[in-house]
Protein backbone atom coordinates (compact mmCIF):
# COMPACT_ATOMS: atom_id res chain seq x y z
CA UNK A 1 0.00 0.00 0.00
CA UNK A 2 1.67 3.48 -1.07
CA UNK A 3 1.19 5.37 2.55
CA UNK A 4 1.80 8.74 1.07
CA UNK A 5 -1.36 8.23 -1.69
CA UNK A 6 -3.36 7.25 1.10
CA UNK A 7 -2.16 9.98 3.95
CA UNK A 8 -3.02 12.66 0.79
CA UNK A 9 -6.28 10.85 0.23
CA UNK A 10 -6.92 11.11 4.47
CA UNK A 11 -6.19 14.69 4.22
CA UNK A 12 -7.43 15.89 1.01
CA UNK A 13 -11.60 14.23 2.52
CA UNK A 14 -10.85 16.01 5.37
CA UNK A 15 -10.30 19.33 4.53
CA UNK A 16 -12.74 18.77 1.91
CA UNK A 17 -15.45 18.49 5.25
CA UNK A 18 -14.52 21.60 6.62
CA UNK A 19 -12.94 19.38 9.31
CA UNK A 20 -9.49 19.91 11.82
CA UNK A 21 -7.82 17.04 12.98
CA UNK A 22 -9.10 17.63 16.46
CA UNK A 23 -12.48 17.15 14.79
CA UNK A 24 -12.05 13.70 13.22
CA UNK A 25 -9.55 12.28 15.75
CA UNK A 26 -12.32 12.94 18.40
CA UNK A 27 -15.31 11.20 16.45
CA UNK A 28 -13.11 8.32 15.82
CA UNK A 29 -12.01 8.06 19.38
CA UNK A 30 -8.25 8.50 18.55
CA UNK A 31 -5.62 11.11 19.33
CA UNK A 32 -5.04 13.97 17.12
CA UNK A 33 -1.37 13.43 17.54
CA UNK A 34 -1.77 9.90 16.53
CA UNK A 35 -3.80 11.34 13.10
CA UNK A 36 -1.41 13.96 12.04
CA UNK A 37 0.98 10.98 12.08
CA UNK A 38 -0.70 9.03 9.58
CA UNK A 39 -2.11 11.98 7.67
CA UNK A 40 2.38 12.63 7.43
CA UNK A 41 2.60 9.11 6.63
CA UNK A 42 5.03 8.56 9.94
CA UNK A 43 2.61 5.72 10.81
CA UNK A 44 0.87 3.02 9.31
CA UNK A 45 -2.91 2.70 10.17
CA UNK A 46 -4.45 -0.27 11.22
CA UNK A 47 -7.50 -1.64 9.06
CA UNK A 48 -9.87 -0.51 12.13
CA UNK A 49 -8.91 2.59 12.56
CA UNK A 50 -8.87 3.78 8.94
CA UNK A 51 -12.72 2.18 9.65
CA UNK A 52 -13.16 4.56 12.52
CA UNK A 53 -11.74 7.46 10.60
CA UNK A 54 -13.51 6.95 7.29
CA UNK A 55 -16.56 7.20 9.44
CA UNK A 56 -15.62 9.95 11.50
CA UNK A 57 -15.25 11.66 7.81
CA UNK A 58 -18.83 10.24 6.57
CA UNK A 59 -17.44 8.23 3.36
CA UNK A 60 -16.72 5.32 2.75
CA UNK A 61 -13.61 3.13 3.36
CA UNK A 62 -13.05 2.36 -0.41
CA UNK A 63 -12.91 6.40 -1.55
CA UNK A 64 -9.69 6.44 0.86
CA UNK A 65 -8.28 3.84 -1.46
CA UNK A 66 -9.13 5.57 -4.84
CA UNK A 67 -6.22 5.64 -7.20
CA UNK A 68 -3.71 3.64 -4.70
CA UNK A 69 -4.12 0.82 -6.86
CA UNK A 70 -3.93 2.79 -10.50
CA UNK A 71 -0.43 1.81 -12.15
CA UNK A 72 1.03 3.77 -14.67
CA UNK A 73 4.06 1.83 -16.38
CA UNK A 74 5.84 4.89 -17.16
CA UNK A 75 4.63 8.66 -15.63
CA UNK A 76 6.51 12.11 -16.50
CA UNK A 77 6.73 14.95 -14.09
CA UNK A 78 7.44 18.05 -15.76
CA UNK A 79 9.14 20.98 -13.87
CA UNK A 80 7.00 22.78 -12.05
CA UNK A 81 4.53 19.80 -12.08
CA UNK A 82 5.76 18.54 -8.74
CA UNK A 83 2.96 17.72 -6.30
CA UNK A 84 3.24 19.99 -2.94
CA UNK A 85 2.87 17.60 0.33
CA UNK A 86 2.06 18.81 3.67
CA UNK A 87 4.59 17.12 6.14
CA UNK A 88 6.27 17.76 9.07
CA UNK A 89 4.00 21.11 10.00
CA UNK A 90 4.01 21.09 13.24
CA UNK A 91 7.73 20.56 13.96
CA UNK A 92 9.18 22.86 10.82
CA UNK A 93 8.98 24.71 7.80
CA UNK A 94 10.13 22.67 5.41
CA UNK A 95 8.32 22.03 1.99
CA UNK A 96 7.93 18.80 0.24
CA UNK A 97 7.11 18.38 -3.59
CA UNK A 98 6.34 14.30 -4.67
CA UNK A 99 7.95 14.10 -7.86
CA UNK A 100 6.13 10.19 -8.73
CA UNK A 101 2.81 11.30 -7.94
CA UNK A 102 1.15 9.88 -11.03
CA UNK A 103 2.55 6.33 -9.95
CA UNK A 104 0.54 6.02 -6.79
CA UNK A 105 1.56 2.21 -6.23
CA UNK A 106 5.33 2.83 -6.08
CA UNK A 107 8.11 1.17 -4.44
CA UNK A 108 10.24 4.64 -4.06
CA UNK A 109 9.19 8.15 -3.22
CA UNK A 110 11.70 10.89 -4.48
CA UNK A 111 10.96 14.28 -3.39
CA UNK A 112 12.30 18.04 -3.73
CA UNK A 113 12.69 19.55 -0.32
CA UNK A 114 13.30 22.94 0.43
CA UNK A 115 14.96 23.73 3.53
CA UNK A 116 14.65 27.15 5.05
CA UNK A 117 17.89 28.96 6.17
CA UNK A 118 18.19 28.20 9.97
CA UNK A 119 15.40 26.14 10.04
CA UNK A 120 15.49 22.62 12.31
CA UNK A 121 13.49 19.75 12.77
CA UNK A 122 14.05 16.98 16.16
CA UNK A 123 15.68 13.87 14.54
CA UNK A 124 12.88 11.74 13.34
CA UNK A 125 13.56 7.76 12.07
CA UNK A 126 11.31 5.99 9.99
CA UNK A 127 11.86 2.40 8.10
CA UNK A 128 13.27 1.90 5.37
CA UNK A 129 16.33 4.17 3.35
CA UNK A 130 16.71 7.32 2.18
CA UNK A 131 18.91 8.66 -0.59
CA UNK A 132 19.52 13.06 -0.28
CA UNK A 133 21.28 15.27 -3.25
CA UNK A 134 22.32 18.38 -2.64
CA UNK A 135 21.06 20.45 -5.62
CA UNK A 136 21.26 23.66 -3.95
CA UNK A 137 22.71 25.52 -0.62
CA UNK A 138 24.47 23.37 2.52
CA UNK A 139 23.14 21.49 4.71
CA UNK A 140 24.30 19.81 8.25
CA UNK A 141 22.98 16.23 8.36
CA UNK A 142 22.67 15.06 11.70
CA UNK A 143 22.87 11.43 12.14
CA UNK A 144 22.39 9.58 14.80
CA UNK A 145 25.33 11.63 16.84
CA UNK A 146 27.49 12.23 13.59
CA UNK A 147 27.30 15.51 11.96
CA UNK A 148 28.31 16.57 8.84
CA UNK A 149 27.89 19.47 6.41
CA UNK A 150 26.83 18.56 3.16
CA UNK A 151 27.29 20.84 0.21
CA UNK A 152 25.83 21.20 -3.58
CA UNK A 153 26.43 18.21 -5.48
CA UNK A 154 27.38 16.24 -2.70
CA UNK A 155 25.16 12.78 -1.79
CA UNK A 156 24.10 10.55 1.32
CA UNK A 157 22.39 7.22 1.73
CA UNK A 158 21.20 6.28 4.64
CA UNK A 159 19.30 3.58 7.07
CA UNK A 160 16.29 5.63 8.04
CA UNK A 161 15.76 3.90 11.08
CA UNK A 162 18.29 5.81 12.59
CA UNK A 163 17.29 9.49 13.97
CA UNK A 164 18.26 11.64 11.51
CA UNK A 165 17.59 15.90 10.17
CA UNK A 166 18.92 18.85 8.33
CA UNK A 167 19.42 22.26 9.30
CA UNK A 168 20.35 24.51 6.50
CA UNK A 169 23.23 26.36 7.24
CA UNK A 170 23.67 28.51 3.59
CA UNK A 171 22.43 31.85 2.92
CA UNK A 172 19.81 31.30 0.84
CA UNK A 173 17.21 27.32 1.63
CA UNK A 174 19.05 24.06 0.46
CA UNK A 175 16.99 22.33 -2.06
CA UNK A 176 17.52 18.86 -1.79
CA UNK A 177 16.58 15.63 -4.40
CA UNK A 178 15.21 12.84 -1.77
CA UNK A 179 14.41 9.55 -1.90
CA UNK A 180 12.51 7.14 0.44
CA UNK A 181 12.94 3.30 -0.75
CA UNK A 182 10.55 0.47 1.43
CA UNK A 183 8.97 3.21 4.23
CA UNK A 184 5.52 1.70 3.59
CA UNK A 185 6.60 -2.68 3.96
CA UNK A 186 6.12 -4.88 6.46
CA UNK A 187 7.52 -3.11 9.71
CA UNK A 188 8.97 -0.89 7.66
CA UNK A 189 6.42 1.85 8.42
CA UNK A 190 7.52 5.23 9.18
CA UNK A 191 7.49 6.30 12.50
CA UNK A 192 8.34 9.29 14.71
CA UNK A 193 10.59 9.48 17.62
Amino acid sequence: MNLIELAANLKSARLEKGLTLEDVASRAGLTRSWLSKVENFRVTPSLPALASISEALGVRMSELFEGIDAQPAFVVTRKGEGQPVRRDEDVSNYSYESLAHGRPARKMDPFLITVPKGDERPQLSHGGEEFVHILDGAIEFSFGDDRVRLEKGDSAYLNGSVPHTVKCVSPKPAKLLTVYYGMGEENGAPIED
